[in-house]
């Protein structure tokens, strides 16, 4: 069913129409077609050495669709099925004959889709024979995703991994408005200092999972394909440039009242809630046009969402059609019919055994950042998991083969005392949240808490080694994103001090280099001159531009809703400032590196002088002096900054551990021979 490059060329111009040629290109090329030359049904033009990897691409894609017909290896739709990811579908039940093409060519094509057949069989149909591309969409409206946010974004993952093309959409711009889906009362509105810091996050914690995406495809032996596709993107990107006068041309002409108001959304709200305003209605068009918006660009014509989302999904593929099929311009017109026909499904809503909700743990969310809830306490939520739902969440929250679980079933079986199914499922998990050498350390961790082996089948626990300066920085092991600083360093000192405060340099004069040289990023809008105009960056679209070294007062330049700051140095280590008073500051106890009056300098000194004048002991300093370190040791989740080791730092040292010598050997202090 899939036409490569030759059944193209082979056929010439005279002996298929028009549109059947640019149907047939849609589907040799994997995606609608979207540039002006395949539309006007042109041949586009590549280097022999990039029109090889397409050729082959496809020609592996042909391969594989012939290993499924055989029975070889499985479609990716029923492993979906068989593992359970599926609820509810969405999509075209068109048959190849009422695509209303011109000719019998390529209607002939289309007969493995059958009239009125259920879009579960489209869905299975199409993924065998094109390489679609799936998004899912996530709304920033906490600071960090959840368990539950894991559920649709595994059928992504998967598809990825098997040559489709994968991507995660952040709602930049549908955040502001809000979700109304299965709520009586409308959002509270996010502050925008709140959705930047959401935003920040949430695109770090995608961009960590992909990472771990990766490096569990290399573990179950999958090879990675030069097609294969994904990306994070952000709905601001587009909204914050289109004009709303298109949106309601190429839409709303279109979209009828009776089936918008008919919704169960707004019946629900309208009739027992707190009433449905506009923007909450237009909010499924919204989502709708972001699909539009990467079907039309990327190829993306598939939507995952959770079982709530069932709506949403089935306006945004109305929407798909009614804007594709109300494109003004013919030369850029993308043809219908099955193979392009957006479709999309539903995960299921998952309970544990006491029926409730799934990612909740006495009443809380179970979250993805490891600062909110800790490896340990993620690894321990599935380790308590029931023998009930054990085989379900193992075929739903991980890549193992079905036989893999199966053989790890029949194990816990024969002694379910010692959890094995629950602890191979939290370290999957672990490992694909916060990444293998984390799942390693928190189960020898949680083996070494509860003094009882743990057995997983299929890994050897093994302590990660300990990352050393030499260690490139990973988004793994990145720190606290979010932190506070005083007003006084943002508003009145260089940003050198700011970058040096913040964690992002060894020192002050490091982050002046950092500034001169341009290796340091701050959120703001890109390409702006340096002069008074506004520089912040739009607080729902995540932009960056390099820092440069400018006078203390121009940072205020920077700052989103007057009092946030986003910094970046290299691509992962990110800080966001949060600038309170300083009142605020010094009652909150905190410090900062190069904070007036705080460092080790001044801690040395002082401590000399207290012991040369008697006022202290020899054992007294050292205690002193250990406390000291032990305070600077960071606990748990903390950022640790670069050691202040100076040659004033150090000859002080020195100066002090010869006093506590001397007067040791040379017989004790003034307050010792007082008596005292």
């Amino acid at each position: 069913m899939a036409f490569g490059k030759g059944a193209l060329m082979s056929m010439s111009r005279g002996s298929i129409c028009r549109r059947c040629l640019l149907t047939m290109k849609s589907m040799a090329g994997g995606g609608p077609i979207s540039t002006y030359a395949q539309q006007r049904g042109k041949k586009t033009w590549h280097g022999p050495k990039y029109q090889a990897k397409i050729d082959q691409a496809q020609a592996d894609w042909e391969e594989r669709a012939e290993k499924i017909k055989k029975g070889e290896i499985q479609n990716t739709w029923d492993m979906f099925v068989e593992r359970g990811y599926v609820k509810d579908t969405a999509g075209s039940t068109k048959s190849g004959a009422e695509v209303n093409l011109k000719c019998t060519v390529f209607r002939n094509r289309l007969a493995d889709f059958n009239s009125g057949e259920r879009s579960h069989e489209t869905i299975r149909k199409l993924m065998l024979h094109k390489r679609i591309g799936a998004y899912t969409g996530i709304d920033p409206t906490a600071p960090s995703l959840h368990i539950g946010h894991l559920l649709p974004l595994m059928p992504i993952f998967w598809m990825y991994m098997h040559g489709y093309a994968g991507y995660t959409l952040i709602g930049g711009a549908t955040a502001k408005i809000g979700d109304p889906t299965d709520r009586l009362v409308s959002r509270t509105p996010l502050k925008r200092t709140d959705l930047t810091m959401n935003l920040t996050k949430i695109h770090y914690q995608l961009k960590a999972l992909w990472m771990n995406v990766e490096e569990q495809a290399r573990r179950r032996g999958f090879e990675k394909d030069w097609a294969w596709k994904r990306a994070v993107v952000n709905n601001s990107t587009w909204w914050n440039s289109l004009p709303l006068i298109e949106v309601l041309k190429r839409l709303g002409d279109s979209m009828r009242m009776g089936p918008l108001l008919s919704r169960d959304t707004v019946k629900n709200k309208m009739s027992k809630g707190d009433g449905m305003s506009f923007s909450e209605f237009t909010y499924p068009l919204m989502q709708g046009w972001d699909w539009w918006h990467m079907y039309q660009a990327n190829g993306i014509q598939m939507q995952i969402g959770g079982s709530d989302q069932y709506g949403n999904i089935v306006t945004g593929v109305e929407t798909v059609k009614v804007v594709r099929d109300n494109e003004p311009d013919p030369a850029k017109k993308i043809e219908g019919g099955p193979f392009n026909d957006p479709v999309g499904f539903t995960v299921p809503l998952l309970t544990d055994s006491a029926g409730v909700k799934f990612g909740k743990s006495a009443g809380n969310a179970v979250w993805l950042d490891k600062f909110q809830t800790s490896e340990f306490d993620l690894y321990g939520y599935f380790v308590r998991r029931s023998d009930q739902e054990v085989e379900k969440l193992l075929k739903l929250f991980t890549f193992l083969p079905m036989e893999n679980i199966n053989e790890a079933m029949k194990i816990h079986s024969e002694n379910p005392a010692r959890r094995v199914a629950q602890h191979l499922l939290a370290f999957e998990v672990v490992g694909l949240v916060h990444g293998i050498n984390a799942a390693h350390r928190t189960a020898l961790n949680h083996q070494a808490r509860y003094g009882k082996q743990i057995d997983i089948p299929g890994v050897t626990l093994r302590m990660p080694k300990a990352a050393t300066e030499d260690t490139p920085p990973s988004i793994l092991d990145a720190p606290k994103m979010d932190m506070q600083l005083p007003e006084s360093l943002i508003m009145g000192k260089s940003i050198g001090r700011i970058l040096y405060a913040a964690g992002l340099a060894k020192s002050a004069s490091e982050g002046h280099r950092l500034a001169t040289q341009q290796g340091a990023y701050i959120g703001a809008m890109p390409g702006h001159k340096r002069t008074e105009d506004n520089k912040v960056m739009d607080y729902s679209q995540l932009s960056f531009t390099p820092i440069k070294l400018w006078f203390p007062q121009e940072t205020r330049n920077y700052l989103i809703d007057g009092k946030m700051l986003i910094l970046r140095k290299g691509k992962v280590q990110i800080r966001i400032i949060e600038m309170v008073s300083d009142e605020e500051w010094k009652e909150s106890g905190q410090t900062y590196p190069g904070e007036p009056g705080t460092g080790a300098l001044r801690m040395l000194r002082q401590q000399l002088k207290m012991l040369k004048s008697g006022m202290l002991t020899p054992d007294e300093v050292k205690t002193n002096l250990k406390n000291h370190v032990e305070e600077e040791a960071p606990p748990p989740g903390f950022m640790k900054f670069p050691d202040q080791d100076s040659y004033a730092i150090r000859r002080a040292t020195q100066e002090l551990m010869d006093e506590i010598h001397q007067k040791e050997v040379g017989g004790g202090s003034p307050r010792e021979e007082r008596g005292e």
